[in-house]
């Protein structure tokens, strides 16, 4: 059972008595007595090693980013960040999410980038009654049938990006399309959100081939998808598997089918996959080149602090800060106001990099898709494929 949100009350006759022992100012847990006190503890649970290393890194860098610009304050209050390196292990997620709430105490949890490890937090934190904040796994369930008032998310859904790619290819008259993904669950997601969009419109999937994860030999998929001829494919893979089998498919001469999938195809990738990647096209919430204020300020500011330029995942964890701070000014740092805090989050509406960002009932960004293509290894952005897509939120008791 989540513990109950509350806020320390102290009678009138009581406040008159110590006002007169000159005592007040230092034992009432006043909003003022917060902000010149304690520090905000955030508690980080990110990647800082193996293969989500730079994911974590990023998110970290950007939230860093966005407290220097506030002042290094939340609420009046000096803030304190505790990393802890999730190692994207979902077996040491209990472990790892149980010590940052009860030994280190923190006020507000941040993390994770891997779906396994988020499933295991977001128990503990609605058990816990723990505010939290999701920068970017995108397990369906988060924000779904795990839904709670405390748990929030500054990323995406495994079912939005791709969703709108199914409009697209219809709209072009291509209706026989095969999945090609990873079959863990963010790939089946992916895939789900894409038939969502292809097939109640008249589309139909020929064949769905489910890659075992992490397996990066993709010659009998591409094999198979040669001899059934579709208009396209659509997939579902990120990191190396995503530049191994673009380049494989270059390598197999299949340019008379259209290769597309949710943004993670190229993201952060197209260096890697070369000439390959030329004209690929994607669907993701955001794009590096997005033209508008907000990103052109913080890519530019991201790349003067780190030295290197910003991605969608340092995005997503720009706005978990800027979330934290919405609900931390509204209660002037008092980090027990999580009622307000909550109600406060709920109503955040500001420019994000990726566009007006707000969120739905369930606590997950309402947001534009963009339809974007790779021209000298840049996703640069063709058209917005949806304009504030929400996820369905299946099983969300929030609704």
């Amino acid at each position: 059972m989540a513990v109950p949100y509350h806020r320390t009350t102290i009678t009138r006759r009581q406040t008159l008595r110590l006002a007169a022992a000159g005592a007040l100012g230092s034992v009432l847990p006043t909003r003022i007595a917060f902000g010149q006190t304690a520090k905000v503890r955030i508690g980080i649970l990110l990647p800082y090693s193996g293969t989500y290393a730079r994911l974590g890194n990023a998110i970290t860098n950007a939230m860093e980013l966005k407290f220097a610009e506030l002042g290094g304050k939340l609420g009046g209050r000096d803030i304190e960040l505790i990393k802890v390196d999730s190692e994207a292990a979902p077996p040491k997620a209990t472990e790892l999410t149980t010590k940052l709430i009860n030994q280190e105490k923190v006020d507000i949890l941040v993390g994770p980038v891997h779906s396994g490890v988020a499933m295991a937090m977001a128990k503990i934190a609605r058990e816990e009654g723990t505010l939290t904040i999701v920068p970017n796994a995108g397990a369906d369930q988060i924000t779904g049938p795990l839904c709670a008032p405390n748990l929030f998310r500054t990323s995406f859904t495994n079912w939005q990006p791709g969703h709108p790619m199914g409009k697209v290819l219809l709209d072009e008259g291509k209706k026989n399309v095969v999945t090609c993904f990873w079959n863990y669950g963010a790939g089946q997601q992916s895939a789900e959100g894409f038939k969502d969009g292809f097939v109640p419109h008249g589309g139909t999937i020929v064949k769905e081939i489910g890659v075992p994860f992490p397996q990066v030999e993709f010659q009998a998929a591409l094999t198979e998808i040669a001899a059934l001829k579709p208009d396209a494919v659509y997939t579902f893979f990120a990191g190396g598997g995503a530049v191994k089998f673009v380049k494989d498919w270059h390598a197999a001469g299949l340019s008379g089918i259209e290769l597309v999938g949710a943004g993670f195809l190229t993201e952060g990738v197209t260096e890697a996959q070369g000439e390959a990647a030329e004209g690929l096209r994607t669907t993701l919430h955001y794009a590096d080149a997005l033209d508008n204020p907000a990103n052109l300020k913080f890519r530019e500011a991201y790349l003067a602090k780190f030295g290197k330029e910003a991605d969608v995942y340092a995005v997503q964890g720009y706005d978990a800060a800027e979330l934290i701070h919405v609900g931390l000014e509204a209660v002037q740092g008092d980090t027990s106001a999580k009622a307000d805090i909550i109600k406060a989050m709920e109503g955040a509406e500001f420019d994000s990099p990726r566009g007006p960002f707000k969120l739905s009932k369930a606590h997950n960004p309402v947001q534009n898709i963009y339809l974007r293509r790779v021209e000298k290894g840049v996703n640069t952005v063709i058209a917005t494929a949806y304009e504030g897509l929400s996820d369905p939120a299946k099983g969300c008791k929030l609704l």
